[in-house]
């Protein structure tokens, strides 16, 4: 494993199967009545969130205290930044602290990369989502979730997605979920089809490992799991689609639309989900929706993610039985 993850593209095969198969160990801990490992006792884990967010920032605050660290949450929100403070001076504070690890999420794409390769810290760097560039331990936690649908919890161990189709609609210009899902599924063997208007696709998406169709029945019949994404208006500074119903109908997934999938095809959507729009609530309600899970596994995810950057590589979930009395 690197010291950082801030992209989906610094992964290899073998380093995203190794964090796939961590996290399943990680999930039998979450099992257990206590759901707790002494690995990271006395290590220091900062969520340094300068975006709102529900999802991700709890998941690594869950993971990060059932590896036993200690949390420290700040938020751009009420802080010394709305005075106008730097990012690097953040960070120098941050590091004062004495932080082992520094999650990151930013509006501006590239703020990870800046922090970990800058200096001003020596802990680990995750990037937690930054502006519209990427968002790694998303893209992990939904190559988790369709791997333990498709291929089984315990036969999946040691295993990549090749061969899988999976087909990601709609508002691929501004997801960052969309180019780290693009980069890992393709490098865990994955066939992936983009679905979108042309508005909402990217300029150079043609160099992406992935195909595009503007039409979303003509792929829905070949698709082992199909990733819906909101539309992002707080991105959005101009037109991209007419009106929301017209999007909808073309771009929405229903229950017509889902009856044509495969019988073991699932739906996934990272969430926070606009029902009606993108999704419609039949859809979002039924049995082959993960959205619900795919939160739980963001919590083993993650759990993987900061043992390995910041714990070690011996077997995650077998501490010895002293130790673990110890701890609790």
């Amino acid at each position: 494993m690197k010291r950082h993850l801030i992209s989906a593209a610094d992964l290899t095969r073998d380093d995203a199967v190794l964090i796939l198969d961590t996290a399943e160990e990680m999930a039998r801990v979450a099992d257990r009545p206590i759901k707790k490992l002494p690995t990271l006792r006395g290590r220091t884990v900062v969520n340094l969130f300068f975006e709102d967010s529900t999802r991700t920032r709890i998941s690594f605050e869950a993971a990060a205290k059932r590896l036993s660290a200690d949390v420290i949450n700040f938020s751009a929100k009420g802080s010394s930044v709305s005075k106008g403070e730097s990012l690097k001076d953040t960070a120098l504070t941050l590091e004062a602290m004495g932080a082992d690890a520094v999650v990151i999420r930013h509006h501006a794409s590239g703020a990870p990369y800046r922090l970990a390769n800058s200096g001003w810290i020596d802990g680990a760097v995750v990037n937690a989502g930054d502006g519209t560039h990427e968002h790694p331990t998303q893209a992990l936690l939904d190559a988790f979730t369709v791997r333990r649908r498709l291929v089984g919890r315990d036969a999946g161990i040691g295993r990549d997605l090749a061969g899988r189709r999976i087909t990601i609609v709609g508002d691929i210009l501004h997801s960052r979920v969309a180019r780290s899902n693009v980069l890992l599924l393709h490098t865990l063997g994955a066939e992936v089809t983009l679905v979108a208007p042309p508005t909402l696709l990217p300029i150079g998406v043609e160099r992406w490992p992935c195909e595009v169709s503007y039409d979303l029945d003509a792929v829905l019949a070949k698709s082992d799991a199909v990733m819906m994404l909101r539309v992002q208006r707080e991105r959005m500074n101009a037109a991209f689609f007419p009106t929301e119903r017209e999007y909808s109908r073309r771009y929405g997934l229903d229950g017509d639309r889902m009856a044509r999938m495969p019988e073991h095809a699932v739906v996934m959507h990272p969430g926070p989900m606009n029902r009606g729009m993108e999704i419609t609530a039949e859809v979002a309600d039924s049995d082959r929706c993960t959205a619900v899970e795919q939160v739980a596994n963001g919590v083993s995810t993650r759990m993987a993610v900061l043992y390995l950057l910041m714990g070690g590589y011996e077997s995650a979930a077998t501490p010895t039985p002293a130790r673990t009395q110890e701890n609790h």
